[in-house]
């Protein structure tokens, strides 16, 4: 048992990211920690009680503070089960309290960390349950304890966990634009960057590339000796048993005097980006984090950087490296940019640029005078260190044009490139097809989808399939960089007609949510039909190509019929039903936007007037209050999972779809038609549950050809009543 005095020396464990040892080793020591020595991904330390609270409410830089209670020999899962039942459990947790286990394994006889875990589990509830009758319940997020056991080479180490949750998570951050910097990364950053000496002496703050503001809040918490757990409302000690509630009072109220005082002499903090929506959710953690009124971010694109009046100041950036949204195309020039910005506008200046692509800092004209390296989650990076002074400047370097080598693996997308141009070109010109899948995945180590979007001018929209974690992400990132400089050269275009994305997992409406606010939309055509697309808003350009075939079908069968478009999107169907002959048209979506989407391609097609009707609703309520409605086609198109008012707040396509197309097929004339389709490669559909309705598979017959190299694109059923 640990006593309660706090006199009494206990040792502890700090993790942290990789590279960041040494700052954490010395942040430790200014909280008055003993014995400090720094490990592998961590530093161990003695203190009191006190001592681990301190680190808990003041570590920028750790993810946890680890009380070890035992180290034994556990070879087998018999051994691990009755070492940890040596512990005595009852002077840490309440019989009928919560807990949770995190097990890690290396180079030992137990491989499977979830197995680990619930013998751990099983060997504190049989000893509680034995000796009070009763027995905890496991609470993964928020438990009364967290036992943390590391089991290297068969030696356990079993450690109560007193942060509860990685420290880096501060309780300002709600919102997080692509590839956000941990909290605990930022402020190793800014450390490194000697931010809080510059800070002291009154120097400026300015983030160039602030993204939802992580460096800016940091560096706002640094200068103001503002405690970066304070926002936190819940740690693994606070209902440990051996908690001491007035030591932690006493902390906590330290705290909130010295970050009231810091807070009247903080210095100039700003921001910029130039994606409104990295501004939007930087404004929303400022706010949270009760920076709202103190730290000033705005769009501004890096080319509009002006003269900063400060005459002393640390700048930084993250720019990209080849992986976000829309330039991973054009690395060189925008760190050339940089470059020349940071030379234009903040002489005298100390600046700090991190990225995991150091190679392209060689273009910014500016000579480092040091370099760190840390990582951003596995991916090794580089922090590259600036004096802004004349003496540190070099020629100007120009990004050279990308060129194909004889014998690279570009050589060869290129000849891919070029062999699908040819073949798909002929055929779309044949087809009088204007947007058409070029390339998709065709070589496995370019995992892309390239659409060719012909309009005013060639348009192409690339889409990189999200990488397993078995790629080695800086091969996937070299070869990412390769395509993006050989598309533009084999499709003849400039970069600025290409537009690139990262398709991830979907999740929830992920599919549907905004990335830009650029309202820039460009006429293309299909068959008889002229729509709207927009290839810099969302992730799709709001026309989805492996349809093409399905939406000929439905201006075929639309004839004569009352055509209901259910999940409607931005109406290209509707379209194709109403130039088809539909006696008239219902389109439903949830979506506003994607509503006056469709009205817009309305009208760019005549369809004008109450024939062609545009509900906001969920269809899943929609279809229930409108029973007595009657169609002849119906296309039914849902998403493979998002939140709706039924079925416990959520709809998944594969659990779900035998009541949706009941609720659908509801609506049909006794000869109607029901068009289902589904983009879930794995779907199944029940037939024996929808046996009342007749199903044929018409997938073949709705894949296009540029698409019959990814036959699993979509599914699709021909659906009428028996």
């Amino acid at each position: 048992m640990l006593p309660h005095s706090m006199t009494l020396p206990l040792k502890f464990f700090a993790t942290c990211p990789k590279g960041i040892e040494p700052l954490l080793a010395d942040e430790l020591r200014a909280l008055a920690a003993e014995g400090v020595r720094e490990t592998r991904a961590g530093v161990t330390f003695e203190g009191t009680l006190a001592t681990a609270y301190r680190a808990c409410l003041w570590s920028r830089l750790a993810n946890r503070i680890l009380l070890p209670l035992k180290s034994f020999p556990a070879a087998s899962p018999e051994a691990l089960y009755e070492g940890v039942r040596t512990i005595a459990w009852k002077e840490h947790l309440a019989a009928e309290g919560t807990l949770a286990v995190d097990f890690t394994t290396s180079q030992s006889a137990i491989t499977h960390s979830h197995y680990g875990a619930l013998k751990v589990k099983d060997a504190i509830v049989d000893q509680l349950r034995e000796e009070f009758g009763a027995r905890p319940s496991v609470d993964t997020a928020q438990p009364d304890v967290r036992v943390n056991v590391y089991l290297l080479r068969d030696e356990a180490t079993v450690s109560l966990d007193l942060s509860g949750e990685s420290l880096h998570r501060r309780g300002y951050r709600a919102q997080t634009v692509e590839a956000p910097l941990k909290e605990n990364l930022a402020a190793a950053i800014l450390m490194r960057a000697h931010w809080p000496g510059i800070a002291n002496e009154g120097g400026a703050l300015v983030d160039l590339m602030c993204g939802s503001g992580t460096l800016l809040i940091e560096g706002a918490l640094i200068a103001a000796d503002a405690a970066p757990g304070l926002a936190r409302q819940y740690f693994g000690f606070l209902n440990w048993k051996q908690h001491d509630a007035a030591i932690w009072s006493e902390l906590i109220e330290e705290a909130h005097n010295r970050r009231d005082a810091g807070l009247e002499k903080l210095p100039p903090i700003h921001g910029y980006d130039h994606d409104p929506l990295a501004i939007r959710s930087a404004r929303d953690n400022l706010k949270r984090a009760g920076l709202g009124n103190l730290v000033a971010v705005e769009r501004r694109e890096l080319s509009a950087c002006a003269l900063e009046e400060a005459p002393t100041g640390l700048v930084v950036a993250n720019p990209p490296y080849g992986e976000r949204l829309g330039e991973a195309g054009d690395m060189p020039a925008l760190y050339a940019e940089l470059g020349a910005q940071l030379k234009t506008c903040f002489p005298g200046w100390h600046a700090a640029v991190f990225t995991g692509n150091p190679e392209l800092g060689k273009v910014m004209g500016l000579r480092a005078t040091k370099m760190h390296t840390l990582y951003n989650g596995a991916i090794e990076c580089k922090l590259l260190h600036f004096d802004i002074t004349p003496e540190n400047f070099v020629g100007e370097r120009v990004a050279k044009p990308f060129e194909i080598r004889p014998g690279s693996s570009a050589e060869m997308f290129a000849n891919r490139l070029r062999k699908d141009l040819q073949h798909f070109g002929r055929w779309a010109r044949r087809q009088e097809i204007s947007c058409y899948r070029l390339y998709d995945a065709d070589l496995h180590e370019y995992n892309l989808a390239v659409d060719v979007y012909e309009s005013d001018r060639r348009y192409v929209h690339v889409q990189e399939y999200e990488a397993p974690d078995t790629i080695d992400p800086d091969k996937a990132r070299q070869r990412l960089q390769h395509a993006l400089g050989v598309i533009p050269l084999m499709l003849e275009i400039p970069r600025e007609q290409m537009f690139f994305k990262v398709r991830r997992r979907q999740k929830g409406g992920g599919q549907y949510e905004k990335l830009d606010e650029t309202g820039a939309f460009h006429e293309v055509r299909e068959g008889p039909c002229r729509f709207l697309v927009n290839f810099t808003d969302y992730l799709d350009t709001g026309l989805f190509l492996d349809h093409r075939a399905t939406r000929a079908l439905l201006g075929e069968l639309a004839r004569g019929n009352r055509f209901l478009n259910l999940f409607g999107y931005t109406g290209t169907a509707t379209v194709h039903a109403g130039l088809g002959g539909a006696a008239s048209t219902t389109t439903v979506d949830m979506s506003y936007t994607y509503l006056d989407w469709a009205q817009r391609n309305f009208e760019l097609n005549g369809m004008r007037g109450k024939n062609h009707e545009l509900i906001q609703a969920d269809v899943l309520v929609w279809l229930k209050q409108n029973h007595a409605r009657r169609y002849g086609l119906i296309f039914l198109d849902p998403p493979t999972f998002s939140r709706s008012k039924r079925m416990d707040d959520t709809f998944d396509v594969q659990r779900d779809h035998v009541a949706l197309i009941a609720d659908a097929a509801a609506l049909l004339e006794p000869d109607g038609i029901l068009v289902f389709s589904t983009n879930l490669r794995r779907f199944k559909i029940d037939r024996e549950m929808l046996s009342p309705l007749t199903v044929e598979d018409i997938t073949r017959k709705t894949i296009p050809q540029d698409f019959e190299r990814n036959p699993k694109i979509h599914q699709c059923f021909r659906i009428r009543r028996a």
